[in-house]
């Protein structure tokens, strides 16, 4: 696979990981059922693709999966957090 597609697969995780961060951000502020819920998916979503970059082999190194795995953590934690 050319570096060119690794770099666009790495920039589509932290773009979705930015995504879900923000969606949980705004669901966690208004509490808004339909918000939490998009923000659940969007955490889904985003740890599917780095999966699926990691299984490819996408340019994702050790640094960059410990760091996404952080803040997907960090966004679901919050994120459970407010459900309850």
């Amino acid at each position: 696979m050319s570096s060119k597609n690794e770099f666009n697969d790495v920039k589509q995780v932290e773009m979705s990981i930015l995504s879900a961060e923000h969606m949980v951000g705004q669901a966690t502020r208004t509490m808004d059922e339909e918000q939490i819920q998009a923000a659940t998916d969007a955490i889904k979503t985003a740890k599917q693709q780095l999966s699926h970059a990691l299984a490819h082999q996408t340019g994702v190194d050790d640094a960059f999966y410990e760091m996404a795995t952080e803040l997907l953590h960090k966004a679901d934690h919050q994120l459970k957090e407010a459900k309850k």
